[in-house]
Protein backbone atom coordinates (compact mmCIF):
# COMPACT_ATOMS: atom_id res chain seq x y z
CA UNK A 1 0.00 0.00 0.00
CA UNK A 2 2.79 2.40 0.93
CA UNK A 3 4.73 1.50 -2.24
CA UNK A 4 1.67 2.38 -4.32
CA UNK A 5 1.43 5.72 -2.50
CA UNK A 6 5.11 6.48 -3.19
CA UNK A 7 4.68 5.51 -6.85
CA UNK A 8 1.59 7.70 -7.14
CA UNK A 9 3.41 10.66 -5.59
CA UNK A 10 6.31 10.17 -8.04
CA UNK A 11 3.88 10.27 -10.96
CA UNK A 12 1.88 13.16 -9.57
CA UNK A 13 4.86 15.51 -9.05
CA UNK A 14 5.94 15.72 -12.74
CA UNK A 15 2.32 16.17 -13.86
CA UNK A 16 1.88 19.00 -11.36
CA UNK A 17 5.11 20.63 -12.55
CA UNK A 18 3.96 20.41 -16.18
CA UNK A 19 0.63 22.02 -15.28
CA UNK A 20 2.40 24.85 -13.45
CA UNK A 21 4.67 25.50 -16.45
CA UNK A 22 1.65 25.64 -18.75
CA UNK A 23 -0.14 28.02 -16.37
CA UNK A 24 2.93 30.26 -16.21
CA UNK A 25 2.98 30.42 -20.01
CA UNK A 26 -0.64 31.54 -20.03
CA UNK A 27 0.04 34.12 -17.31
CA UNK A 28 2.84 35.70 -19.34
CA UNK A 29 0.62 36.12 -22.41
CA UNK A 30 1.32 39.52 -23.88
CA UNK A 31 0.41 41.68 -26.78
CA UNK A 32 3.10 43.40 -28.82
CA UNK A 33 2.54 46.23 -31.26
CA UNK A 34 4.24 49.26 -32.74
CA UNK A 35 2.71 52.54 -31.58
CA UNK A 36 2.36 55.82 -33.54
CA UNK A 37 5.90 56.89 -32.51
CA UNK A 38 7.36 53.67 -33.97
CA UNK A 39 8.20 52.08 -30.59
CA UNK A 40 7.42 48.52 -29.60
CA UNK A 41 4.78 48.30 -26.88
CA UNK A 42 4.36 45.22 -24.65
CA UNK A 43 1.10 44.86 -22.73
CA UNK A 44 -1.26 42.31 -21.27
CA UNK A 45 -4.20 44.21 -22.81
CA UNK A 46 -4.97 44.53 -26.52
CA UNK A 47 -3.77 47.63 -28.39
CA UNK A 48 -6.13 50.58 -28.80
CA UNK A 49 -8.37 50.62 -31.86
CA UNK A 50 -6.22 53.37 -33.40
CA UNK A 51 -3.33 50.91 -33.92
CA UNK A 52 -3.52 49.39 -37.41
CA UNK A 53 -3.67 45.60 -37.65
CA UNK A 54 -0.35 45.51 -39.52
CA UNK A 55 1.39 47.02 -36.44
CA UNK A 56 0.22 44.20 -34.12
CA UNK A 57 3.25 41.92 -33.80
CA UNK A 58 2.11 39.36 -31.26
CA UNK A 59 -1.13 38.20 -29.70
CA UNK A 60 -1.51 36.01 -26.61
CA UNK A 61 -1.42 32.33 -27.54
CA UNK A 62 -0.02 33.01 -31.02
CA UNK A 63 3.53 33.26 -32.26
CA UNK A 64 4.87 36.43 -33.80
CA UNK A 65 4.08 36.68 -37.49
CA UNK A 66 7.02 35.88 -39.76
CA UNK A 67 8.43 38.96 -41.56
CA UNK A 68 7.12 37.86 -44.98
CA UNK A 69 3.58 37.55 -43.62
CA UNK A 70 3.50 41.03 -42.08
CA UNK A 71 2.26 42.69 -45.27
CA UNK A 72 -1.49 43.11 -45.07
CA UNK A 73 -2.04 44.00 -48.70
CA UNK A 74 -1.34 41.95 -51.78
CA UNK A 75 0.31 43.39 -54.89
CA UNK A 76 -3.08 44.44 -56.32
CA UNK A 77 -3.95 46.49 -53.22
CA UNK A 78 -6.51 44.00 -51.87
CA UNK A 79 -6.25 42.80 -48.26
CA UNK A 80 -4.13 39.68 -48.09
CA UNK A 81 -5.56 36.51 -46.64
CA UNK A 82 -4.79 35.92 -43.01
CA UNK A 83 -1.61 33.88 -42.64
CA UNK A 84 -2.05 30.25 -41.72
CA UNK A 85 -1.23 29.17 -38.19
CA UNK A 86 2.48 28.86 -37.71
CA UNK A 87 3.49 25.21 -37.96
CA UNK A 88 6.14 25.83 -35.31
CA UNK A 89 3.41 26.27 -32.67
CA UNK A 90 1.79 23.02 -33.76
CA UNK A 91 5.16 21.30 -33.60
CA UNK A 92 5.67 22.63 -30.07
CA UNK A 93 2.24 21.37 -29.04
CA UNK A 94 2.97 18.00 -30.67
CA UNK A 95 6.23 17.73 -28.76
CA UNK A 96 4.43 18.59 -25.52
CA UNK A 97 1.75 16.03 -26.28
CA UNK A 98 4.34 13.40 -27.13
CA UNK A 99 6.24 14.17 -23.94
CA UNK A 100 3.06 13.87 -21.88
CA UNK A 101 2.11 10.63 -23.63
CA UNK A 102 5.59 9.22 -23.04
CA UNK A 103 5.42 10.23 -19.39
CA UNK A 104 2.00 8.58 -19.02
CA UNK A 105 3.27 5.41 -20.71
CA UNK A 106 6.30 5.33 -18.41
CA UNK A 107 4.07 5.79 -15.37
CA UNK A 108 1.80 2.97 -16.57
CA UNK A 109 4.82 0.72 -17.18
CA UNK A 110 6.15 1.48 -13.69
CA UNK A 111 2.73 0.69 -12.24
CA UNK A 112 2.58 -2.63 -14.11
CA UNK A 113 6.13 -3.48 -13.01
CA UNK A 114 5.31 -2.73 -9.36
CA UNK A 115 2.18 -4.89 -9.58
CA UNK A 116 4.13 -7.77 -11.15
CA UNK A 117 6.76 -7.51 -8.42
CA UNK A 118 4.06 -7.57 -5.75
CA UNK A 119 2.42 -10.65 -7.29
CA UNK A 120 5.78 -12.39 -7.70
CA UNK A 121 6.61 -11.76 -4.03
CA UNK A 122 3.22 -13.09 -2.89
CA UNK A 123 3.63 -16.21 -5.09
CA UNK A 124 7.12 -16.86 -3.67
CA UNK A 125 5.80 -16.59 -0.10
CA UNK A 126 2.84 -18.89 -0.87
CA UNK A 127 5.18 -21.41 -2.55
CA UNK A 128 7.54 -21.49 0.41
CA UNK A 129 4.68 -21.80 2.92
CA UNK A 130 3.04 -24.62 0.92
CA UNK A 131 6.34 -26.53 0.61
CA UNK A 132 6.91 -26.33 4.38
CA UNK A 133 3.34 -27.49 5.08
CA UNK A 134 3.71 -30.34 2.58
CA UNK A 135 7.00 -31.42 4.20
CA UNK A 136 5.32 -31.43 7.61
CA UNK A 137 2.36 -33.38 6.23
CA UNK A 138 4.61 -35.93 4.50
CA UNK A 139 6.72 -36.42 7.66
CA UNK A 140 3.95 -38.53 9.19
CA UNK A 141 3.75 -36.53 12.40
CA UNK A 142 0.24 -36.17 13.86
CA UNK A 143 -1.38 -32.91 12.83
CA UNK A 144 -4.25 -31.28 14.66
CA UNK A 145 -6.70 -28.80 13.13
CA UNK A 146 -9.37 -26.62 14.64
CA UNK A 147 -12.97 -27.22 13.56
CA UNK A 148 -15.77 -24.64 13.23
CA UNK A 149 -16.63 -24.97 16.93
CA UNK A 150 -13.04 -24.19 17.94
CA UNK A 151 -12.29 -27.76 18.96
CA UNK A 152 -9.01 -29.49 18.08
CA UNK A 153 -9.24 -32.54 15.85
CA UNK A 154 -6.47 -34.88 14.75
CA UNK A 155 -6.32 -35.33 10.94
CA UNK A 156 -7.28 -38.80 9.78
CA UNK A 157 -5.92 -40.41 6.56
CA UNK A 158 -8.68 -38.94 4.37
CA UNK A 159 -8.11 -35.42 5.71
CA UNK A 160 -4.34 -35.83 5.24
CA UNK A 161 -4.84 -36.95 1.63
CA UNK A 162 -7.18 -34.00 0.91
CA UNK A 163 -4.74 -31.56 2.50
CA UNK A 164 -1.87 -33.10 0.49
CA UNK A 165 -3.83 -32.58 -2.77
CA UNK A 166 -4.60 -28.99 -1.81
CA UNK A 167 -0.93 -28.26 -1.04
CA UNK A 168 0.16 -29.95 -4.30
CA UNK A 169 -2.19 -27.60 -6.19
CA UNK A 170 -0.73 -24.54 -4.46
CA UNK A 171 2.82 -25.73 -5.16
CA UNK A 172 1.97 -26.36 -8.82
CA UNK A 173 0.36 -22.91 -9.17
CA UNK A 174 2.82 -20.75 -7.20
CA UNK A 175 6.19 -22.50 -7.46
CA UNK A 176 6.47 -22.73 -11.25
CA UNK A 177 7.03 -19.94 -13.75
CA UNK A 178 4.36 -17.28 -13.71
CA UNK A 179 1.96 -17.52 -16.63
CA UNK A 180 1.05 -14.20 -18.27
CA UNK A 181 -2.40 -12.91 -17.48
CA UNK A 182 -4.88 -12.95 -20.42
CA UNK A 183 -5.36 -9.48 -21.86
Amino acid sequence: MQAAHVLLSRVRAPLLAAAMVMAAGAASAQWQWINAEGRKVFSDTPPPASVPEKNVLKRPGARAAPPAAEATESADGQPAAAPAAAPASDAGKDKELQAKMKQAEEAEAAKRKAELERVAKARAENCERAKRAKATLDSGVRIATTNAKGEREIMDDNARAAEGRRLDGIIAADCGPMTPAPQ
